[in-house]
């Protein structure tokens, strides 16, 4: 039994199988539609989320399985007190699979050591975001054709963005990828991952300026600046619209250039940057559906060769 609790928790050969199955069932849907029939989803979100969800959920449903669960930790025993490990342990009964988000850093991880089934990190906290990772992997890889060889700018939030954090860690792994921070001083990205990327010879630049580095980047990763991780409502409001994508920022960039965002979108993208053919963030959330489908049937070791 496996858990994903980072995206480096499967190697780059499994990633590739993982994306091939995914783009398989882009191409053949009809095909998966009943291969988890009998198989049930418990989705246990502590933390509010819409995209996240109800794309495991549309990805279960799509399989032919079941789903299960809360969206609310007001609404779950959680209130009443029940931990983590008793909670995965009681849910253990109920399913075959469990994605978890929850605040606290590790929540995932601790239900991963106490459960009978396949767990999930949905999100935990600002650390790790892996699913959304894998959706990000794969939107590169499907549009672009490659996961190595370009320049990525990250921009916005990137001191308490898992899914900024967990997309440098899997990126990483790949070849000749050069990393370009775009943010103010009070958000740049935390000095643990700057340590790593300095052990492993990974080039990488910290700007202020998003205008002064468009030209050069294949592809643009948009963040928002999250109310929910600031400790105080004035440094929030002081740097939401830090920075804001809009028609004359674009004219900067490269024809090909790929614009991603994990979602959900505040001020940060402007509404006008949407028919751009080099907005993606949507197209993004159609292969989220994918590869969670993937993910699901892979971790519930369903034998696709038999579909």
């Amino acid at each position: 039994m496996r858990h994903l609790m980072s995206p480096l928790d499967f190697s780059v050969e499994e990633l590739d199988r993982l994306f091939d199955l995914a783009n398989d069932i882009e191409k053949n849907r009809e095909k998966y539609s009943h291969a988890c029939v009998g198989k049930k989803l418990a989705t246990c979100f502590y933390e509010p989320s819409t995209r996240t969800r109800l794309s495991f959920e549309s990805a279960m449903l799509s399989l032919g399985g079941e789903v299960l669960g809360f969206s609310d930790a007001a609404s779950s025993s959680a209130a009443k007190g029940e931990s983590v490990s008793d909670t995965i342990r009681m849910i253990s009964c109920y399913s075959d699979i469990c994605a978890m988000r929850h605040p606290k850093e590790g929540a995932p991880m601790v239900a991963s050591t106490h459960s009978r089934i396949p767990v999930i990190n949905a999100g935990d906290g600002g650390h790790q975001h892996p699913t959304q990772t894998l959706t990000d992997l794969l939107t590169i890889r499907s549009l672009k054709g490659r996961l190595s060889d370009f320049t990525i700018g990250l921009c916005g939030d990137l001191k308490f963005g898992r899914t900024v954090h967990s997309l440098i860690n899997a990126l990483s792994r790949y070849d000749n990828i050069k990393f370009v921070f775009v943010s103010p001083e009070e958000l740049r990205i935390p000095e643990y991952i700057i340590d790593n990327l300095k052990e492993k010879n990974i080039p990488y630049e910290e700007v202020i300026s998003l205008e002064e580095v468009m030209p050069k980047l294949d592809l643009l990763y948009m963040t928002r600046v999250q109310r929910e991780r600031f400790f105080n409502e004035e440094d929030y409001v002081r740097l939401k619209d830090f920075y804001i994508l809009n028609k004359e920022k674009m004219v900067l960039a490269k024809d090909d250039m790929l614009v991603l965002h994990p979602l959900p979108r505040v001020n940060e993208i402007s509404v006008e940057v949407d028919d751009d053919p080099r907005a993606v963030y949507f197209k993004q959330v159609q292969y989220g559906v994918y590869v969670r489908m993937a993910l699901i049937l892979t971790l519930l070791e369903i034998d696709t060769t038999k579909l």
